[in-house]
């Protein structure tokens, strides 16, 4: 198009006994817009295209990650295989996101009410989860409690920070009396402060009561924060 627009000008201007020069002038003017036309429509069309390119693109990674995120690993499934009866009977949860695979357990299937020493069932419940972690490689196996807003009381701990924090360690030693190695241990507690519902009723509060176990790469480094020196 633009080749024709120049072209008319130059037979135009060529031709003797053409148009006068007020109408070749207007002539001129008008090939410049359509010209200039031509030139817009030519860079909303690329910009256009290059949009639908980047969405395309934006698209195959989204379904990429989608479809990662979907599947389950090798290791979450024979988690999920090893633990099986436990998950049955609702003892356990076990989840998987993003590389990350976490074990959940309520605090009443381990501990009683404010105290950071492991009963019966919660040590049989530990035995499945001891196994199924001996035969697992590259990973951190970090044990964190959480409670509810209840004040410990006269349960012999200052507050729930202190109450999560020994249970999470009672958690580790156990793993590790069972031939967990020690060096892919750690232990951390949440205390109140990480609900998964509001401390509004007793169903809440007991949901909210409880030890994860989070499988993280052997890799992890923790992010550390520089602790401003005291002025003088």
């Amino acid at each position: 198009m633009r080749k024709q627009i120049i072209t008319t000008l130059l037979v135009i201007a060529a031709s003797g006994c053409g148009p006068s020069k007020d109408e070749f002038a207007a002539a001129q003017r008008d090939a410049q817009e359509n010209l200039k036309k031509y030139e817009d429509e030519a860079q909303k069309t690329a910009a256009l295209e290059k949009k639908v390119a980047d969405l395309d693109k934006k698209n195959k990674e989204l379904t990429t990650t989608t479809t990662k995120l979907e599947a389950k690993s090798a290791q979450y499934e024979q988690l999920a295989s090893s633990l099986q009866n436990q998950i049955a009977s609702g003892q356990i949860e076990i989840s998987e996101l993003r590389g990350k695979m976490t074990v959940k357990l309520k605090d009443k299937i381990l501990f009683a009410s404010g105290s950071a020493a492991l009963n019966k069932d919660g040590k049989a419940a530990l035995d499945a989860v001891a196994d199924a972690f001996k035969g697992m490689s590259g990973k951190n196996v970090i044990v964190a409690g959480y409670t509810d807003d209840v004040p410990t009381g006269k349960s012999g701990f200052k507050d729930n920070w202190d109450l999560s924090t020994a249970r999470a360690i009672s958690v580790v030693r156990y793993l590790q009396s069972k031939d967990v190695p020690p060096e892919i241990l750690g232990a951390a507690g949440f205390s109140q402060y990480r609900p998964l519902a509001p401390n509004d009723s007793a169903e809440n509060r007991s949901a909210n009561r409880r030890i994860e176990i989070a499988l993280t790469a052997a890799d992890y480094t923790p992010p550390t924060v520089e602790t401003p020196k005291a002025q003088r």
